[in-house]
């Protein structure tokens, strides 16, 4: 006789019948707690505080001291460190036989790192940063793949209270250097290289360049992924000398090791820096606190995810996977899962195997056979599982998967509801032995769907999921706890049915402390808060408060909040391209190539859009007499490649004889892109304001005829 465990409960089901006992707080509806989280920001906040235990050695006086956006001021007295949070679960974690972290990739290499050695590790690399003179406040850059030592440095760097900052190894030389210089890093812990679609990637020479341009590194620490042999391994490092070996600077096991413990550091102490990238100028170095992150990101993961901890009952054998590169905001929410003790699950490599053979079956295979949870992918993966016709029932056991998870773009009605069929079919297929929902129900016979949307800029997620809400394909379920989202017309009114700009109305602790060398947050404020006037809406649901309160944060997407609170993002509402999840400022991508001495002129859009797949035209002007051959071509795709990365290849290129620009001499990017989407001429552009009017004639036609060819779509 099988036995079926009993129902798992939705983490926020939980949270709900805590606040019920511990506070006496009912909600009829969904609506009415998300009301309460967004205007009630203390209690709020205060409650994810004391529901998840977070420990501090001196009390906060207040939850949020200072209501102003920017420059909120949270949990002022309080002392946390992100490295603490994890640390409170490797003696439970590992007694209950649970790792830390589970790592495969592409050449079949698994690594299984359990709770103790992930701690003894941290303490040894924190232990030789701090040999190496690294303080508080110094900036650690990593130039590293999604893989365990990735985690381990991070946790390393910021117990010792150093900041963070990791760019990943596909992309190039000028495309970090970009990043990395705006810091000041005074180490640098990089790898050798890496391998994606089969293939290995030597990164030696950018370890090189990237040391040679950056005057404040003082010490070098490289990994060897690629080394596969001692003898390997001894070349990799004598190539990079002076340095030291990664293995060796986590191998201690004395009893300062034993004795270590992070650093309390204030709840604003900077955690790490990462970047997003508007039309122009460099990527904007963004920096988030300890204490910021950690709540937000255990209130996101937890209650709206329903990602538990492996070794509580409820949520027993939890494995949480969410692929990502480490060039992408992912891959924090999947180091995440370790702050409330959850087993994270790694893949390195190219989800889609390699271009020679293209393979969508193996992320799915590998959630097999590590016995993932919790899948989750970009929106981007599904749709080419659906176009590669990604028969589930070939890919091994996943009856573990109960939840799938999408964000980095919006997801097709089409890509949901082909996954959502083949979760049906793989219950339908096997014995009823897997752990009920709440409702009984087994989980797979209508497959959860947690599409969240968010952003690297405050490190979190506005719309996503809940557990217990009903779902629409194509549709997020909710506006999450504590953000207070909002869909704004041109007149800067909250709409629902329509769509609009994506404001929050209030702040969120992980929003940004500031930008690196941003001078008075003029490109913080530029960033999010210079559309709306000061104080203009800053009440969820409308209502002004005080100009000193401050703007509301605008986001840059156009939303939709339809009347029983699900959303859709529409798309970027700036010029900002988002291929497969990861934003790029158009501006990096003009220097890559018009680097080149045949390229006088660029535009680029990116026309993603509803779920659709991205599509990204770009338009070049060229020396007189050159045509866009494809040798051209070819250069110009190796331009990009080297500079950026393989990501933000355009789809497709064009030769035009201009390139639209304002009177000041501005790229009118944003009046094309709306002008592809369908939106008519004479309201996206105004003629009178541009230097060449004339050359809209061609663009204009290439519009219809792009849509004609879309069958009227946009992409």
């Amino acid at each position: 006789m099988t036995h079926t465990p009993p129902p798992r409960i939705p983490q926020i089901r939980l949270y709900q019948n805590w606040l019920a006992e511990r506070h006496g707080l009912h909600f009829d509806s969904y609506d009415a707690l998300w009301r309460w989280s967004t205007t009630e920001l203390d209690a709020f906040w205060q409650s994810i505080w004391d529901y998840f235990g977070v420990q501090s050695p001196t009390p906060h006086t207040a939850v949020l001291a200072k209501n102003v956006m920017p420059g909120a001021q949270w949990f002022p007295g309080a002392q946390v460190n992100y490295a603490q949070q994890v640390f409170r679960h490797v003696m439970p974690a590992h007694e209950a036989g649970f790792s830390a972290i589970v790592s495969r990739n592409e050449k079949g290499h698994q690594v299984e790192l359990s709770w103790p050695d992930l701690r003894r590790q941290v303490a040894s690399l924190a232990l030789h940063l701090q040999a190496q003179g690294v303080k508080p406040g110094d900036r650690v850059a990593a130039y590293l793949p999604n893989i365990p030592e990735t985690m381990v440095a991070f946790l390393a760097v910021v117990s010792i209270g150093a900041v963070w900052s990791v760019c990943a190894p596909d992309m190039g030389t000028n495309a970090v250097l970009d990043r990395f210089k705006q810091i000041e890093p005074v180490v640098l812990i990089a790898s050798d290289g890496v391998t994606y679609g089969m293939k290995d990637f030597d990164r030696l020479g950018v370890v090189a360049e990237l040391r040679a341009a950056l005057p404040t590194v003082r010490h070098v620490i490289l990994h060897t992924n690629l080394a596969a042999d001692p003898a390997a391994v001894d070349r990799a490092l004598e190539a990079a000398q002076p340095c030291a070996a990664f293995s060796t600077a986590t191998a201690r096991g004395d009893a300062a090791t034993a004795a270590f413990e992070p650093l309390w550091l204030p709840f604003d102490h900077p955690l790490w820096i990462v970047y997003s990238s508007g039309t122009t100028g460099l990527p904007k170095p963004i920096v988030h606190g300890h204490g910021g992150t950690v709540i937000v990101a255990m209130a996101l993961k937890i209650l709206h995810n329903d990602v538990g901890c492996s070794y509580e009952p409820n949520s027993w054998g939890e494995r949480y996977h969410w692929y990502s590169s480490t060039g992408w905001v992912m891959w924090n929410a999947q180091l995440s899962g370790l702050l409330n003790g959850t087993t994270c699950v790694l893949y390195d490599g190219n989800p889609g195997g390699s271009r020679d053979q293209p393979d969508w079956t193996t992320l799915w295979r590998f959630a097999s056979d590590l016995r993932v949870t919790f899948f989750g992918a970009g929106a981007a993966f599904f749709a080419h599982c659906l176009k590669a016709g990604v028969e589930l029932s070939t890919c091994g056991d996943l009856s573990q998967v109960r939840a799938l998870g999408t964000t980095g773009s919006p997801l097709s009605e089409e890509a949901q509801r082909w996954g959502t069929e083949q979760f049906r079919r793989l219950a339908q297929g096997r014995a009823n032995t897997v752990r009920p929902d709440a409702a009984g129900a087994d989980p797979q016979g209508d497959i959860w769907w947690c599409n969240i949307s968010g952003g690297t800029d405050f490190a979190g997620a506005f719309i996503g999921g809940h557990r217990e809400l009903p779902q629409t394909p194509g549709r997020m379920q909710c506006r999450l706890m504590g953000c207070a989202v909002e869909s704004w017309n041109e007149q800067g009114q909250p709409v629902i049915d329509e769509v609009g700009e994506l404001v929050c109305a209030q702040p969120i602790p992980s929003m940004p402390l500031y930008f690196v060398g941003d001078v008075e947050n003029r490109r913080l404020i530029g960033s999010y808060f210079d559309t709306y006037p000061a104080g203009h809406g800053r009440k969820p649901g409308g209502g002004d408060l005080d100009a000193s309160a401050g703007a509301v944060w605008r986001h840059g997407d156009w939303l939709r909040i339809h009347p029983d609170g699900s959303c859709v993002i529409y798309g970027r509402s700036d010029a900002t391209i988002n291929r497969h999840g990861l934003r790029m400022g158009t501006s990096e991508l003009y220097s890559a190539v018009e680097a080149l001495p045949e390229v006088m002129d660029s535009l680029v859009v990116d026309l993603e859009y509803l779920g659709r797949e991205s599509y990204m035209p770009l338009f070049v002007v060229l020396r007189p007499g050159l045509v866009l051959d494809a040798g051209l071509k070819a250069r110009i795709v190796d331009a990009i490649r080297t500079a950026l990365s393989p990501r933000f290849v355009p789809n497709e290129m064009f030769q035009v004889d201009d390139i639209p620009r304002t009177l000041s001499g501005k790229k009118q990017e944003l009046p094309i892109k709306k002008l592809l989407l369908g939106h008519p001429l004479e309201k996206v552009i105004n003629r009178e304001a541009m230097a060449n009017p004339a050359c809209l004639d061609w663009y204009l036609r290439f519009a219809q005829a792009h849509r004609a060819a879309s069958g009227g779509r946009a992409g």
